[in-house]
C-alpha cells in the first residue's frame, strides 16, 4: 500500500470528520469503541480470507 495514499486518506476523513463536527451532524461510524472494534473485525475477516485463498463467487452461484 502505499503511504501517500494512506496520508491522503487520513487527511480526508480529518476534513470530512471536522465538516461534519461544525455542522453538529452525527458522523456515520460507531461513536463507541465496541462499534469501532466490529468495523475492525470485519477488515480483518475480510484480509484473513483473502490471505488463506478461500471464497466462493455469489454471482456464479447463483447464475449470474
Amino acid at each position: 500500500m502505499s503511504t501517500q495514499l494512506a496520508v491522503l486518506a487520513l487527511l480526508t476523513g480529518l476534513v470530512t470528520g471536522a465538516l461534519f463536527r461544525f455542522l453538529n451532524i452525527p458522523i456515520p461510524a460507531p461513536p463507541e469503541l465496541p462499534g469501532l472494534m466490529g468495523i475492525v473485525g470485519i477488515y480483518l475477516g475480510y484480509k484473513l480470507i483473502d490471505y488463506l485463498g478461500v471464497g466462493v463467487n455469489l454471482l456464479e452461484t447463483i447464475g449470474l
